[in-house]
């Protein structure tokens, strides 16, 4: 950054001890760089804002038909005028819980080799690898689970219903030894299968933060640690891991966030019924991203204004998570300078 000194020069007889005023002179190129910033923020802002303001209207509607009931009823029949988001927001709350539970311990294992254990010429070729599977569309991931990964999982629920049943989510209202064939209809299209799908779309978020996080622990306490006769494991056990407590937190609340919106995959994976339901291996729930996507083509003037609402709720959760999330961020020692 240049400093121009304003003021008149000195003359002879003036006392130079006394400092004069300085006057900061960016560059045109930072001016320009600094509006811009403030003009791509602000705008961010107003259209984030308009969305909220858009489905915060359509809402309204729906709490003067319905009230509250909107908020604790678990039925979607519009044409008996009984409408309730209860067993979607449990549906939603479900797929995202499973999804977290399945990609944070392999976003965290997966962070710690590329950046501690991977060789040179791997790191490069595995972030790209994980990094590109954030680029591939939510139909594939569907398309994906449905008739690729379901058969599998559906031998591994009819396992843990069979073996883990004192597991309240893990009881299924059938039989499990019964025939293969007999499988599809109790534990096909399950809350589990749409979680793990999920799951692999959340994976790439949380680890690019992970990874990020991992790779700027300080060069000073590792080759302190490793000075004390710290092994590898114990220098990730002793600093990075405690220096990246911030960017594992934040990574799986943007993964959290990711998980709550996913629409496509789910309404091609799950099969929709409105009770609410905790048998996570059983078929049938409903999520608010996978209500909406199924609703809205044949929805009515009423029904419609009735799938926003939905989406105001949907919309507030994702926010709460995001902010939480660069709450954690930007509280982490990330942003620390590295020692050298």
């Amino acid at each position: 950054m240049s400093v121009v000194l304003s003021g008149p020069p000195a003359q002879p007889g003036d006392d130079l001890d006394v400092p004069r005023p300085v006057s900061p002179g960016l560059p045109p190129a930072d001016r320009l760089f600094h509006g811009g910033s403030r003009v791509v923020g602000a705008v961010v802002l107003v259209i984030t804002g308009s969305i909220g303001l858009f489905l915060f209207l359509q809402l309204l509607p729906t709490l003067r038909s319905y009230g509250v009931h909107f908020f604790t009823q678990a039925n979607w029949s519009p044409q008996i005028a009984e409408v309730g988001i209860a067993a979607a927001v449990v549906g939603t709350i479900l797929v995202a819980s499973i999804a977290l539970a399945v990609s944070v311990p392999l976003a965290l294992l997966t962070a710690l080799y590329i950046t501690e254990y991977a060789p040179r010429w791997l790191k490069g070729p595995m972030v790209s690898l994980i990094d590109l599977m954030a680029a591939i569309p939510s139909i594939v991931y569907g398309i994906w689970g449905f008739f690729l990964l379901q058969p599998i999982a559906m031998q591994v629920s009819r396992w843990l219903s069979q073996y883990l049943a004192f597991f309240p989510p893990f009881q299924v209202a059938t039989d499990p030894s019964a025939p293969n064939i007999q499988l599809l209809p109790h534990y096909g299209s399950s809350t589990a299968i749409a979680g793990v799908v999920v799951a692999m779309m959340a994976l790439p978020m949380a680890c690019a933060v992970m990874r990020g996080v991992f790779a700027q622990a300080p060069a000073g306490e590792r080759e302190g640690a490793l000075a004390l006769g710290a092994t590898r494991w114990g220098v990730i056990r002793s600093v990075v891991l405690p220096f990246g407590r911030g960017g594992i937190i934040g990574g799986t609340m943007l993964g959290l966030g990711r998980a709550l919106g996913e629409t496509i995959a789910v309404a091609v994976i799950i099969s929709p019924n409105y009770i609410i339901n905790f048998n996570v291996l059983q078929t049938g729930s409903i999520t608010i991203p996978s209500l909406i996507a199924l609703r809205f083509p044949e929805a009515s003037p009423g029904e419609l204004s009735n799938l926003l609402a939905a989406g105001f709720v949907l919309f507030v959760l994702t926010l709460v998570v995001n902010l939480i999330a660069a709450v954690f961020i930007t509280r982490s020692r990330s942003g620390a300078a590295t020692e050298i």
